[in-house]
């Protein structure tokens, strides 16, 4: 009996995390149409490691969103050098 609850859970993290991986797969606007179905069937192909392996590689052409934004359109460093009262 206990080998079965193994069997089920393991079987449910399997499914719950090819359908995840999936559904990131399916929304990717940077694959084409073959990409996207070649990596989703080796998603479901290959236990686990596909799944898991195919996740972290698109995760990581991710664009990392920046920290600190410009604002405002203020005069820079190089442009206030220039206005000065003086005509030497």
């Amino acid at each position: 009996m206990d080998a079965e609850i193994y069997l089920y859970l393991v079987l449910g993290i399997y499914v719950f995390i090819n359908a995840f991986v999936t559904i990131f797969l399916f929304n990717r606007e940077d694959l084409n149409s073959l990409q996207r179905a070649v990596q989703i069937v080796l998603v479901w192909l290959i236990p686990f490691f596909g799944a898991i392996g195919l996740w972290l590689f698109n995760k990581s052409h991710d664009a990392k969103p920046s920290k600190y934004k410009e604002f405002g359109g203020g005069p820079s460093n190089e442009s206030s050098n220039m206005v000065s009262g003086s005509n030497d």
